[in-house]
């Protein structure tokens, strides 16, 4: 039943599906009655796809994303990670939050071991110390690994947050708005620095974005939320450019401004 739902919706197989959210809901009880945030919510995300999550402020992008990282309750319906429903958090579901959430008394390199530790604890001490340095290495931190996270900018402590949550090789990544709080040129080097290592490594990946440039720039997929209460998946746009993708090859082709004017338009009504 389940898989014949997908098919008809998606044109996807089971076996294509890493992450799935089955007519999901989320109710905050309050003294007037309850407050429904999200309503029969359907979304499917193949294995390796990057997709992106746009809609207005309050639509419950954040609560959907809370949900799916196990941090929030889910009120009805139900979310599934290849086909494992999921009962709260676990390292299957990294997460790259707007502020790095980082320990400011502990180093760069400490930071990104904490999930390490957790995830790879039979491995020898020099085995975990060289994947969280192959990844600071990788977001551009190599000079910083002994540095604590409270003398790193905050962009430099968005790479280490970027760094943290590809060492546990999760199989979603979930991203809720990772550059919003950073300066138009940090966001820019961060978002490039974001898809090199995901083309390398093809995690699932969920993210939350107000951008539209980034929305596109990034996705294979971006999903338009309807406004709240009772918010759902209003629209999708597919993202037709090759990867890898350069920021001057999106913004030259042909359908840039064509994806870019759907997605405002959208925003707009």
């Amino acid at each position: 039943m389940k898989s014949e739902r997908i098919l008809a919706q998606n044109g996807f197989a089971q076996s294509e599906i890493m992450l799935d959210l089955y007519d999901l809901k989320k109710v905050y009880p309050t003294p007037k009655g309850d407050y429904v945030v999200l309503e029969h919510l359907n979304l499917q995300v193949k294995k390796e796809e990057f997709i992106t999550i746009i809609g207005h402020s309050g639509c419950g992008k954040t609560t959907m994303l809370s949900m799916i990282a196990g941090l929030n309750p889910i009120s009805g319906g139900g979310i599934s990670v290849l086909g494992n429903s999921i009962k709260g958090p676990g390292p299957d579901r990294g997460v790259i939050f707007q502020s790095p959430s980082l320990m400011p008394w502990m180093t760069a390199l400490d930071n990104v071991m904490l999930g390490v530790n957790r995830v790879f604890s039979h491995a020898t001490k020099k085995q975990k110390e060289d994947i969280c340095k192959y990844y600071l290495h990788k977001v551009g931190l190599e000079g910083a690994f002994n540095k604590r996270a409270a003398e790193l900018s905050q962009g430099m402590q968005q790479r280490v947050g970027i760094a943290r949550a590809f060492a546990i090789k999760p199989k979603v990544l979930l991203l809720d708005e990772p550059f919003g709080m950073l300066d138009s040129l940090t966001r820019g080097e961060l978002q490039d620095v974001l898809i090199e290592i995901w083309n390398k490594e093809k995690i699932t990946a969920v993210m939350i974005t107000h951008d539209v440039d980034e929305a596109i720039f990034l996705a294979d997929r971006v999903v338009m939320m309807t406004s709240g209460p009772n918010a759902k998946i209003g629209d999708m746009l597919t993202i037709d450019f090759e990867r890898p993708r350069t920021r001057k090859a999106v913004i030259e082709h042909d359908d840039y401004y064509k994806y870019r004017k759907y997605l405002i338009d959208f925003l707009e009504h």
